[in-house]
Order: structure tokens, then sequence, then C-alpha cells
């Protein structure tokens, strides 16, 4: 049986007001962010990442209650943390943890990867 491929993310509340500069921040180290409710993942995505941000929160029995409603991200690894079959080196996990560091009062996230069916990009017509 042939296992289908998945992405390696990290899952993220990030607030909203500083969501533009978390991204272009990570794209300079080749990591890329994916609204979880816009990555065509799930059949209703909104719902999902409702679902998962509310999960997330109540997990952390209050601590995390001011991103109740920040926006659920992925974060995943661009093509050159990536050498085949490879799994990911520790090297891509500390520098997706150190590009993270300054935005530490407006993100939450639990350490640790996740996987998740490969994220798409749609080519250009």
């Amino acid at each position: 049986m042939h296992r289908r491929g998945h992405e390696n993310v990290l899952t993220v509340l990030v607030d909203p007001r500083a969501l533009r500069e978390l991204e272009l921040q990570l794209v300079t180290h080749d990591l890329w962010v994916w609204p979880v409710g816009t990555a065509g993942v799930y059949r209703d995505g909104p719902q999902a990442a409702q679902v998962l941000r509310r999960r997330l929160v109540e997990a952390r029995q209050g601590a995390w209650d001011v991103a109740a409603d920040w926006t659920l991200v992925w974060i995943a690894f661009g093509d050159s943390w990536r050498h085949g079959a490879d799994p990911l080196p520790w090297s891509a996990h500390a520098a997706l943890y150190d590009a993270l560091a300054p935005f530490a009062d407006r993100v939450r996230f639990r350490r640790g990867l996740g996987g998740i069916p490969r994220l798409r990009v749609r080519a250009e017509a």
C-alpha cells in the first residue's frame, strides 16, 4: 500500500493584526502561512478552523482566552527545507521557532508538528 504524502505543519493562532507582518517575516525563511479556513484541506474550511481554534483555546484552560478569535493558520516548510523523502531536519524546527519568537505576544502554539494532506498552490493561468 502506498502512503499518501503529507505536509508537516505547525498549527498557530495568530492575532489578525499581526498576520501580515508574521507572514512577511516567515517567507524570508521559506516558511509559508496557510489560513486553515481557506487551505482547501477541509470540505468546510471555516467551520473546521472554528472547531480547531476552540479546541486549542479550551485545552489551555483560560491561558489562551485572548486568542479565542485569532486567525488559525498552518505554517509549512518550503522546498529549501526538504531533502527528498528524508524527514525535516531539526534545523528547520529551530528556524521556525526562532522566527516566531519575536511574535510571542501575538501568537499561540504548542511545539510539535502535525501532518495534513499536501497543500497545493494553484498554477497561474
